[in-house]
């Protein structure tokens, strides 16, 4: 089974369910934007965490094995048309050069860290409407001269 075999597999089960992300990712004790990523195929799942995703979801052996297995990490390189997605590539293009040098300026010469990483996703009840915050932690890692 591959990854997209293992992503229909499990979105399937989620929506006959009638799960939520974070509701699985709470009761297996994950978070709910790593699993999230983990059962679309952007991160492998530990031997452990797969089969407790499996047995939770009812699927068969063959999708822990998938979950388990080292992504390609390959997206379309086009620029998005969900507007959703669309946005944060549109807060991207604006306000990467920024980010870059802000955090540069607090941090060196380096980047941040994908791997060494995590990101929540909240919900801030607003009466003007409510807002969505993203907090992505990752470590600072200065580039090197040898």
């Amino acid at each position: 089974m591959d990854k997209l075999a293992m992503t229909d597999a499990i979105v399937t089960a989620k929506i006959e369910q009638k799960l939520s992300w974070e509701k699985i990712g709470t009761d297996l004790g994950v978070s709910p934007v790593w699993l999230t990523s983990a059962c679309l195929g952007m991160n492998s799942a530990s031997p452990e965490i797969a089969k407790k995703i499996v047995d939770y979801l009812a699927l068969s052996p063959e999708v822990a094995t998938a979950l388990e297995a080292y992504p390609t990490k390959v997206w379309d390189q086009q620029v998005p048309t969900d507007p959703l997605i669309y946005r944060l590539y549109e807060v991207v293009g604006v306000y990467g050069e920024t980010l870059k040098e802000v955090i540069q300026e607090k941090f060196g010469d380096g980047i941040m860290s994908a791997i060494d990483f995590s990101m929540e996703v909240d919900k801030i009840e607003d009466p003007k409407g409510d807002r969505v915050l993203l907090t992505l932690n990752g470590k600072f890692l200065p580039y090197k001269s040898w």
